[in-house]
């Protein structure tokens, strides 16, 4: 225990001594806590930051424009603190784009913003405004989608879907890796080539060819993609860990072992595993990035998350178009943030590479 522990903090010190790990790390960290307080960061705190104002539908970066609020005709339940926090909550009033306003004794006229140049009076009783801060001005920092949905909390809320498909793509990728691995390097034989075979028929069809053919089969949904990547990415970690344990099965404690007659499980679990961690994190690391760049590539072919949940690759597909037009920026933010957090797994993966001493 000692020794693991000594063996940890000298890895840790090696991690901190590489900025491009630490860069990475810091990235990584900000995208969790941005991503478990998205609806409190974002100014559309709506379930999947999807409150459509079509009027101001593909504005530019900076845009500005006044609202109305008026109260909705059925009542919106008050949200909890928690279920805000997983879910959002539902707008309890109606946003009209407006140009200007005057209030009278009983009621508001406004000028409501139509299109640019284009706009209509319209008056409004008092009675049915927001209760309070009825007039509001919204900046939307990165502009607008093709739907009039701001394009930054789209962003902030869609760090959870890249998170959570790497993570439990991650997760099923390890557990079904590091069980064949296991199983393969330590019994060998007809085990062995029984579960190699699989291995290489696996291993020999293209990653994306094999994610469609088995999100078509599970059927589209959030879920699914999270199952379908992370059923084509355990190939590296078998192939890593099989070749660990067949160099560690010969070392004279795992033949101590079994003199003693330990059963083959408590060997594997307890003595040839914990020895194998640091080439697993590595993979982890970059399974964790593969996974956001399937997940985006899926979702922008339109197999992936579907509407409205707010996938950065579905991002881009909606606004793509708009690159070649007037406002490139709707597709390119999506893109870079993808950029930026597979980078950031990539530096870290890099750095628990020359921490963890892993050859190969």
């Amino acid at each position: 225990m000692a020794e693991s522990f000594s063996f940890s903090q000298n890895a840790w010190k090696r991690l901190k001594k590489n900025k491009g790990a630490m860069i990475g790390l810091s990235i990584i960290c900000l995208s969790v806590l941005i991503g478990i307080f998205a609806y409190f960061i974002s100014t559309d705190s709506t379930p999947n930051a999807d409150r459509q104002i079509v009027e101001i539908q593909a504005r530019k970066p900076g845009f500005k424009q006044l609202f109305l609020k008026i109260k909705k005709e059925k009542k919106i339940s008050s949200t909890g603190l928690f279920k805000q926090l997983l879910f959002g909550k539902e707008d309890k009033s109606i946003f009209i784009p407006i140009n200007n306003y005057k209030e009278a004794p009983d009621s508001i006229i406004i000028e409501k913003y139509i299109d640019e140049g284009v706009q209509e009076k319209e008056a409004y009783p008092k009675s049915i405004l927001a209760e309070k801060n009825y007039i509001v001005s919204k900046t939307f920092w990165l502009g607008t989608d093709k739907f009039g949905r701001d394009i930054l909390s789209r962003l902030i809320v869609g760090v959870r879907v890249s998170l959570a498909v790497g993570l439990i793509t991650v997760l099923i990728s390890l557990s079904i890796g590091i069980i064949l691995g296991a199983v393969a390097g330590y019994f060998g034989g007809r085990t062995d080539n029984i579960i190699m075979w699989l291995i290489n028929v696996i291993w020999s069809m293209p990653t994306l060819l094999l994610v469609f053919g088995i999100t078509l089969s599970l059927g589209k949904g959030f879920w699914q993609i999270f199952i379908a990547v992370g059923l084509t990415m355990w190939v590296n970690v078998a192939r890593t860990i099989r070749g660990q344990v067949l160099s560690l099965r010969e070392m004279e404690y795992i033949q101590a072992a079994k003199a003693l007659g330990l059963k083959n499980t408590r060997i594997i679990m307890r003595h040839i595993l914990p020895n194998v961690l640091g080439p697993v994190i590595v993979i982890a690391a970059s399974n964790f990035a593969s996974a956001i760049i399937i997940e985006a590539g899926l979702s922008f072919l339109g197999v992936g998350v579907q509407p409205p949940t707010p996938s950065w690759g579905l991002m881009i597909k909606e606004n793509y178009n708009f690159i070649i037009t007037h406002n490139p920026a709707l597709a390119l933010a999506p893109g870079v943030a993808i950029m930026i957090l597979v980078l950031a797994f990539n530096l870290l993966g890099n750095g628990l590479r020359d921490a963890l001493d892993v050859r190969g």
